[in-house]
């Protein structure tokens, strides 16, 4: 989150900005644990109601609302991008995007058409504005750096993702013939699953690995290529589903790649931070494996584990970044302010605390694993879900609390 020149506090968005995506996203992961318990096992089928229903809500309820909150912090850091009015323009970003998320979800359960409308007008009007107001700031800037370079691919994959699911909306509405759902389904899942959220993580990766742990810097070439490739191979793979396996190649390499930097890092202390990254690029290694293991031999069990390989490669890394997020923004914004008893970060969010809640991420993703072949812990699965979005709802609110609390006290520095 630093920049080498430093950040400033006109900078940096107010905490609330970023605080509050972070919280809707920890409630729907909540909602997320509720619903497998709701669904069951029918969640492993990938045209169920409840997998439509689970999918969305941890693909935009959660990690959209991750991923755009980390955004509005990181992008003064990483791009030097700073956005103006920020509370307003997060709140005309946030508030439709919350309506368009609920309608659609509602709109699987309900199958009505009008909620199929509210949903594509609401998410299509919030992440479009979200998008260019992002992609106009860092187009402008006249030396990209690795990490503002795969932002940019990252944010047009998104808007690509859009795109196609305003399409799906349309015929689910049964206001499009639907001749091309299912090709445009599957190019809607590759470009939100790989373009978006797996280019946006591995794009941070190259500023934050380096920074928070002092490793090597990753090679020159694969910071300034690496993204044109991943979305050069996306559009290939529309006409050519061949390449898929080159591109879950490419996934696997750059997972390698940064486990063999953190195994270099020059700080030897380790914290739970360490352990989310580590997992969820070992999640992502395979996932990938077992997604060019189902090409060969098409068996669904292997295709349901790559998938919840996948969101665990996701969620670790949102977990790995909210637990170093979160305790810098308090510290920093007191800090900044001049407040006498700023607290330091490990007093935000204990570093015990944060590898407490690892476990219980891990022991999800196993319980899930586990549960696609002995279905009766799928009533586990949704308990842990619900205690692991909870456990960092609850950080969040008690590191606003904190804010609070100080800021209240009125305790400040006399700067002259």
């Amino acid at each position: 989150m630093f920049k080498q020149n430093g950040l400033s506090l006109e900078q940096a968005p107010p905490i609330i900005v970023v605080f509050r995506l972070f919280f809707m996203a920890s409630i729907f992961g909540i909602i997320s644990g509720f619903e497998i318990l709701y669904y069951q096992n029918s969640i492993f089928n990938s045209n169920s109601i409840g997998a439509l229903t689970l999918t969305h809500t941890l693909t935009l309820g959660v990690m959209l609302s991750f991923m755009l909150g980390a955004l509005f912090q990181m992008l003064p850091v990483v791009a030097g991008v700073v956005l103006d009015f920020p509370i307003k323009r997060s709140l005309s970003i946030q508030i439709p995007f919350l309506i368009g998320v609920v309608s659609l979800l509602f709109a699987f359960n309900l199958n009505h058409k009008y909620l199929y409308i509210t949903s594509s007008i609401f998410l299509g009007f919030s992440l479009f504005i979200a998008i260019f107001m992002m992609l106009y700031r860092l187009l402008k800037i006249p030396n990209h750096t690795p990490s503002s370079r795969g932002i940019i691919i990252a944010l047009i994959s998104l808007f690509v993702t859009i795109l196609l699911a305003i399409y799906l909306t349309k015929t689910l509405s049964g206001y499009g013939d639907g001749l091309l759902y299912q090709e445009i389904k599957n190019i809607h899942i590759h470009f939100g699953l790989f373009g978006w959220i797996g280019l946006l993580i591995f794009s941070i990766a190259f500023q934050v690995i380096e920074m928070f742990y002092v490793t090597p810097a990753y090679p020159k070439a694969i910071g300034k290529y690496f993204a044109y490739f991943i979305f050069f191979l996306l559009i290939a793979t529309v006409f050519y589903p061949i390449l898929n396996n080159l591109l879950y190649i490419l996934f696997i390499s750059f997972a390698i790649l940064t486990l063999y930097r953190l195994s270099q890092k020059k700080r030897r202390l380790s914290d739970a931070t360490i352990l989310f990254w580590r997992m969820g690029l070992i999640s992502s290694i395979l996932s990938m494996v077992l997604l060019i293991t189902y090409s060969l031999q098409p068996i669904i069990e292997i295709l349901n584990i790559a998938y919840i390989s996948f969101i665990s490669f996701g969620l670790s890394i949102v977990f790995a970044m909210l637990y170093k997020i979160i305790p810098f923004l308090t510290w920093f914004h007191l800090n900044a302010q001049g407040y006498f008893k700023a607290p330091m970060m490990h007093e935000v969010i204990h570093p015990k605390t944060a590898k407490k809640h690892f476990w219980i991420h891990l022991s999800t993703v196993i319980s899930l694993i586990i549960s696609i072949f002995i279905p009766i812990l799928i009533f586990i699965s949704g308990i842990l879900v619900i205690v692991s979005f909870g456990w960092i709802a609850y950080q969040i609110i008690h590191a606003h609390i904190l804010y609070k609390k100080i800021e209240d006290s009125g305790e400040k520095f006399e700067f002259s």
